[in-house]
């Protein structure tokens, strides 16, 4: 499968492991990054969103973890030949069973959501079987550092459900982005990003092509600094 290449980095893909998407772009582009010094990401797949948060960041140290085989082996390629390499690493790791004494500043995913798939590659990648919301919240929960956040990127309608989850589990939702494939469509996708500590939400709105495939100004801005692309360039 081709790779894709970004301005600081390439991601080489597999037909085993999902590819680059919008989805691991935006979360990648939009969570909070700045203060963090430790990542936890739970479910690397291609690696690209620790990749893109490591760019943004050039102080955080980051541990990617996924259950998949061949996820494992594309994310240590594509971190080993990264400028940043030295601050990535990751393992074979089933979430739900990972220890450890640290704690995190961010912990970022991009979780399953589909209830059920027919091919092997969405059952890990895609499905609540391997890891459902809850498991992710309350693990997530054990880790964070005192100012730390989960953040994640979910189908709208999970939103309800996983803020709910969350604050079963003392965390609180400080900061929602509300994402539309298109103007004036419904959002389709959210942003969230949860904190031990209650605050004032911080709630907007970003549309991802103000046409069809034809990219908004707020998205072309965004990743401005990732993507290979023209001001008009084409989805």
């Amino acid at each position: 499968m081709k790779s894709f290449k970004f301005k600081q980095f390439e991601i080489q893909q597999s037909k085993d492991v999902f590819r680059v998407g919008t989805d691991g772009v935006l979360l990648g582009a939009l969570a909070n990054i700045e203060s963090a010094f430790r990542v936890l990401e739970v479910g690397t797949g291609t690696g690209l969103i620790s990749l893109m948060l490591a760019q943004r960041n050039l102080h955080a140290d980051f541990l990617g973890l996924d259950i998949n085989a061949d996820a494992v082996a594309l994310t240590k390629l594509n971190f080993e030949n990264a400028p940043f390499s030295a601050r990535l690493k990751n393992l074979y790791q089933d979430f739900k069973t990972f220890e450890t004494e640290e704690k995190y500043d961010l912990i970022v995913s991009n979780p399953p959501y589909f209830e059920e798939s027919g091919s092997d590659k969405d059952k890990i990648a895609r499905q609540t079987v391997e890891l459902n919301f809850k498991q992710l919240i309350a693990q997530s929960a054990g880790f964070l550092s005192e100012d730390g956040f989960l953040s994640v990127i979910i189908p709208v309608e999970g939103g309800e459900v996983f803020v709910s989850m969350a604050e079963d589990c003392n965390l609180f939702l400080n900061r929602k982005v509300n994402i539309k494939g298109i103007e004036n469509a419904k959002t389709k996708r959210l942003v969230l990003e949860f904190s031990p500590t209650e605050k004032k939400l911080l709630e907007s709105e970003f549309i991802i092509e103000k046409s069809p495939r034809i990219y908004s100004d707020q998205y072309l801005e965004l990743t401005k600094e990732f993507h290979i692309f023209k001001k008009e360039a084409r989805g």
